[in-house]
């Protein structure tokens, strides 16, 4: 392939993706306006008139900010590549650091800082204007910046050694260093699943043993029915940044941890909380972590595989806005591959956003079946109600911007789905 038929690729999948975004957020924008004045039927008993309008308007508000910030990350991404950015930047790394590895990772680390100051007004704009005119953010200045820095110093204290493996990797290890990255990267995630809950959660927020002994003798009946052994059951003061509530469970092996956010405590009664454990633990029953898991590390190999690839291409480079042959270290141009590959691949991937959604929200069907097998399905549509009124989530999404973004099934139809299961219960 010619660079100019790549730079032209480039182009117009970049442009593909805009217009679909742009598209899908507009359906999204006039279907969550054209359901605002009536609370869905199914919901009418359940959801008070302002409550909806007020998940439409919260919709509404993000769906535009993400219109805006798509916008910002087009105009960068254009910067960085086509218009010489990362060439520039590459050629300031060099006159500082010279040749070698010094070169390689100040190039990412310089990448990344200038990223990062980009987003930082739009996450701030996210977190205090947005969030809080929808009365969901409980977090401070002074905390907004201490976690942006605790996040820095952890991404460079675990990422920088983890970028200088593979770098050696690719530099050393001949043909097949995809293959070792991979490795290295496996047993990174892996290590990651076990040290998150215990190392590095706690540097963010408080967990504390669960102290109602009538809710935790109901969450380890629970547990013991379905055969889920857990290292302990914490609530985490997430009240300190949002009003948002969930549950999740973490680790791995013998150190799996029951996680709940105090605001989800606050909310739910004992019988719905169990509800929603229980479709957590489902997730866990049904091998859906699992699976998700074998799925990265298989995507991750492939990916790696194709940059393996891409990083001996000529055009691949100069298709992207930058020469390797005027490059200050004409040996190794692997730091700017990562950086191209990672700016270029969600692009190109874009498109495939649905098959990902399709495989997530049948494993959400799954486990609210197996949440109603072990506990009252009223229950699990009682607290999901709630958790969907207390989070604005919108109850009338637009079906097609939901297939590409959504995680979890739209409201209606996952409660219709346990509503069915109910009716056939009582036959």
């Amino acid at each position: 392939m010619s660079s100019f038929a790549f730079s032209v690729l480039f182009v117009v999948f970049l442009a593909i993706t805009l217009v679909v975004r742009f598209w899908l957020s507009s359906r999204q924008i006039r279907h969550v306006l054209a359901h605002r004045s009536a609370v869905p039927a199914e919901f009418a008993e359940k959801i008070p008139l302002a409550a909806h309008q007020r998940a439409a308007d919260y919709t509404v508000a993000k769906t535009k900010f993400g219109l805006f910030s798509m916008l910002v990350s087009a105009a960068v991404l254009i910067g960085f590549t086509l218009l010489g950015g990362l060439q520039w930047l590459s050629g300031v790394m060099f006159s500082w650091a010279g040749p070698g590895m010094v070169y390689q990772l100040s190039l990412l680390v310089a990448f990344a800082l200038i990223s990062g100051l980009i987003d930082l007004p739009l996450d701030y704009y996210k977190q205090f204007v947005l969030e809080a005119r929808f009365g969901f953010n409980k977090m401070t200045v002074k905390l907004f910046f201490t976690d942006m820095l605790k996040n820095t110093l952890i991404g460079a204290a675990i990422g920088l050694p983890l970028i200088w493996v593979v770098l050696q990797l690719m530099a050393k290890s001949g043909g097949l260093w995809w293959f070792y990255a991979w490795l290295v990267f496996s047993a990174f995630q892996l290590l990651m699943l076990v040290l998150y809950p215990t190392v590095i959660a706690p540097l963010f927020n408080k967990f504390t043993p669960l102290s109602d002994d009538s809710l935790r003798d109901r969450i380890e009946g629970l547990m013991k029915r379905v055969g889920f052994a857990s290292k302990g059951l914490f609530v985490m003061d997430g009240s300190k940044r949002s009003a948002h509530g969930n549950a999740y469970f973490s680790g791995f092996g013998a150190g799996k941890r029951i996680v709940f956010f105090d605001t989800l405590l606050a909310r739910l009664a004992p019988h719905e909380i169990e509800a929603v454990l229980a479709h957590e633990l489902g997730h866990f029953k049904l091998k859906h972590i699992v699976k998700r898991i074998v799925v990265m590390f298989a995507l991750s190999l492939a990916f790696l595989a194709l940059l393996g690839y891409l990083k001996q291409q000529l055009w691949f480079y100069t298709g992207l806005g930058v020469n390797p042959l005027l490059l200050p270290d004409l040996s190794n141009n692997d730091a700017m591959a990562l950086i191209l590959f990672m700016l270029a691949l969600p692009i190109f991937t874009f498109l495939l956003s649905p098959l990902s959604s399709i495989s997530s929200r049948k494993h959400e069907f799954e486990a609210d079946a197996f949440a109603a097998r072990h506990t009252d399905a009223n229950d699990l549509v009682t607290a999901l109600v709630k958790l969907y009124e207390d989070n604005a989530s919108t109850l009338t999404p637009d079906p097609l911007h939901s297939a590409f973004y959504d995680s979890h099934p739209p409201a209606s139809v996952r409660i219709n789905k346990l509503a069915n299961k109910l009716s056939a219960a009582h036959g």
